[in-house]
């Protein structure tokens, strides 16, 4: 990219029991966008964290 942006195509989503969904965060590959989404699984809450790719609207999911 010339144009001095970065692009973080991937997103940890976060899950509530109530169904709301939440970005915790934006990632280069889907690989560390994973190992977050992972460790956070991890730590035993009752969350439901995944992973999705940024659609080429600018939107989420993809």
């Amino acid at each position: 990219m010339s144009d001095g942006t970065v692009l973080l195509p991937w997103f940890v989503i976060r899950q509530d029991d109530d169904g709301n969904r939440y970005r915790v965060g934006r990632f280069a590959t889907k690989a560390e966008a994973q190992k977050i989404a992972d460790s956070l699984d991890d730590l035993g809450s009752d969350q439901l964290y995944s992973v999705e790719r940024l659609n080429q609207n600018g939107g989420g999911r993809q």
